[in-house]
């Protein structure tokens, strides 16, 4: 474990937060921000600590100036990497699967959250961190940002979740080109195909999510989940269940009492002191 965490004892993952934000930063910058096992660990009990106190938004973000995460550790002193080609040479499909289940179980859980979810695309995301960048609800992009579906270089396909993601939100027709090239697409063609929301300022990716993520948590926290749980599902519905489907969230929001905060402080003229709900 020594050599997974690059010999040091710092966290492969940080959280930082208050009230209303929490930062999470993928912390492997002399690895471009890669995923090994430590890294997982540490993730999860990231998640975990929200699961427990949930802000009104979440951002992710990589550390350093160059990447937000180059996906994947293949490096040999990955264990996850060494008992995966073990269970490949001997014909054993369990392990694979749960290995693909225990990743594929730690994005879940940060992007089902339910506050919204901002990627901060500070540099590179290839092949998994473009996965975990397109299964959040937004992304802000620093103009250096490139992304690349890159696992079929390596013989390997999106298994994060990220090719079901992507082609929910750009098209099929782009995501198969995206994916089955593994073309890297610079930051002004991830904005102009629909792959990002916005790009930041250089070197001020974090600083715009954050920016995106107060304007957020400024409006009433059971409205944004409401419509952020109906947004998520909707996709997946037929018409008349994602109407359904509305209308009950909306019901469920009106008789929640947070609409008389905000309506009486807009005829008051003063901004709502919206409660979070209950955790």
């Amino acid at each position: 474990m020594g050599k997974e965490r690059d010999a040091m004892t710092r966290p492969t993952a940080l959280l930082e937060r208050d009230e209303s934000v929490a930062i999470i930063t993928l912390n492997r910058p002399e690895r471009h921000n890669t995923f090994n096992k430590a890294f997982w660990d540490d993730f999860n009990l990231l998640v975990d600590d929200i699961v427990r106190k949930p802000p009104r938004v979440v951002i992710v973000t990589g550390a350093g100036r160059h990447a937000f995460s180059a996906g994947f550790d293949v490096n040999p002193d990955n264990s996850l990497v060494s008992s995966l080609f073990d269970a490949v040479m001997r014909g054993e499909r369990q392990p694979v699967e749960e290995l693909i289940r225990f990743i594929r179980t730690s994005v879940d859980r940060l992007v089902t959250l339910p506050v919204p979810v901002i990627a901060a695309v500070n540099g590179l995301a290839f092949g998994g961190g473009a996965e975990l960048a397109v299964r959040c609800d937004l992304r802000i992009a620093d103009p250096c940002a490139v992304f690349s579906f890159s696992e079929v270089k390596l013989g390997l396909m999106p298994d994060h979740g990220g090719a079901v993601a992507l082609q929910r939100l750009i098209g099929t027709a782009r995501a198969v080109e995206l994916i089955l090239t593994g073309k890297k697409v610079n930051a002004v063609e991830a904005l102009q195909m629909g792959l990002v929301n916005q790009l930041s300022e250089p070197g001020q990716c974090l600083g715009g999510a954050l920016e995106l993520a107060r304007t957020i948590a400024a409006n009433g926290p059971r409205a944004v989940r409401a419509s952020l749980a109906v947004l998520r599902q909707a996709g997946d519905l037929p018409a008349a269940e994602a109407l359904a489907l509305e209308s009950t969230q909306a019901v469920d929001l009106i008789l929640s009492k947070e609409c008389v905060a905000g309506i009486t402080a807009f005829l008051s003229g003063r901004k709502p002191g919206f409660i979070d709900p209950p955790r």
